[in-house]
Formats: structure tokens, sequence, C-alpha cells
């Protein structure tokens, strides 16, 4: 089986729910080409509306989502909440969130099985800091990411998740990974999906790069052998410039 080309936008904590909708509807008015999956990450709020809009071109995923199912967790979404809304795909362990809210790779194992448990594909952000690519060990440290928070899948669980591969030190900087960076690194993290899995279902997932994807850069990026399609945050925002992305394949 083929790997999916992903171009996945990551709104963050960005647009009003009405501006979020206009911006939907004018993503799905796109004729996005038969081997590219769309998808949107927006914020909570959004995702009822999203969904009563949404069309079979433009998917809807969640930004996060808690570990368990229900209980006294004010102000936290739980996945089968995610899962009855009719939601696509959640986004976990993006940089902001492991960073800001102190998100470890052990909680995040944790909210991967809840996810994979409720039906819920998986976009699990990996990723390095400028101190550590500076160091040259943002391999070893990625690796120990995917191995706390992912490795405990068995084969099959791997085919609902898409590996996103943040370089920190690239995101809201203006600064871009060469596309030689992004395919060392997507290569890297494909070889340890060998070790780990096998060479057929390492084949299969999809790699994503998350680094100030933009229209300018988005072809020579998503040219590279192991990226398989880009998170995209700021670009996302703006319905031209991400069907720009979108066709960049």
């Amino acid at each position: 089986m083929a790997r999916k080309n992903i171009a996945a936008g990551n709104w963050k904590m960005n647009t009003t729910v009405s501006e979020g909708v206009d911006l939907y509807n004018s993503l799905a008015e796109h004729n996005v080409p038969s081997d590219v999956t769309v998808i949107v990450g927006a914020p909570f709020i959004h995702l009822t509306s999203l969904i009563a809009a949404k069309k079979d071109n433009i998917k809807v995923a969640a930004q996060n989502c808690h570990y368990e199912n229900s209980g006294a967790y004010t102000g936290e979404t739980s996945p089968s909440m995610l899962a009855d809304l009719g939601v696509d795909y959640v986004i976990l362990g993006h940089s902001e969130r492991r960073e800001y809210f102190n998100e470890g790779n052990a909680l995040l194992a944790k909210k991967l099985n809840a996810a994979l448990a409720n039906g819920l594909p998986v976009i699990f952000c990996c990723g390095e800091s400028l101190d550590i690519r500076k160091a040259g060990t943002q391999n070893e440290y990625v690796t120990k990411q995917l191995e706390e928070g992912l490795f405990h899948l068995d084969v099959s669980q791997l085919q609902d998740v898409v590996i996103a591969y943040e370089p920190i030190w690239a995101i809201g900087t203006g600064e871009t990974a060469s596309p030689e960076q992004a395919q060392d690194m997507h290569a890297h993290i494909r070889s340890i999906l060998v070790d780990k899995y096998g060479s057929n279902a390492a084949e299969e997932m999809s790699i994503l790069y998350g680094g100030s994807v933009k229209p300018t850069n988005a072809k020579e990026i998503f040219g590279q052998k192991d990226v398989d399609g880009g998170l995209v945050g700021g670009a996302s925002l703006k319905a031209d410039m991400f069907k720009e992305i979108i066709d960049s394949f």
C-alpha cells in the first residue's frame, strides 16, 4: 500500500469560529488532487461547526485530547467525545504542547492509546530544539521520543498513525530546515521504523515535515524521498497559500 501524501494545517489558537468555517469552506472549494489527503487541525470550539460543514475533500482534526474518556478533568476534551463528533484525526505531541504544557513521552503514549482505542487516527509529532540540533544529537533525541511515545504499539495499530517531524527551531521563526536536513531526519525516522516494525510497515508510514512550510518551499521539501507532506502552521490560515501548498506534490 502506497503511503499517503498529506497536507495538514494546524490552525493553533487562531480564528474565531465564523472565521474558521469561512476558511474551511474556501478550502473545500479547491479541487484537491486525488492523491493528496488534506486535513485541518482546528481549536476545540470550532469542531462542531466544522463537522457540520465538512466535505469529503477536507478532513478535520482536533489539536489535542485527554487520555481518559470521562472524568473530573475540567476544561479537557476526551477522545470518546471527539470520536462521537466525527473528527477524522487528532494531533498529539506537538512541540508547543510538549513545551508549554509539559507533555512528556509517557503522557503522550497514554493519549495515543486512548485516541486509537476510540478509533481516532493520530498525527504524532516529534522533533528537536535548536540546542539539541547544535549539539548534533537530534537523531538520538527523536529516536527516544518515538521509542517512549509510539513504539509500544503493534504493527496493526501503526496503520492509524502519521508521524510529523518538527524541527522546533523552525516553527514560527521563519527559519526552515533545508530540504536535505528534512530528508536526513525523515530517512532516520523511517530507518528506526524498519528496525522496529519491518520494511513494509516503515514504507507505508507517512512522515510529514512541520517547520515553516510555505508555497515557496513546499514543492522542494515534498519532493524529498522520505517526506510525504507537511504539518503547516501559519500558511494554513490563508486559504490561497494553503491551496498552493496542497498543489505542491
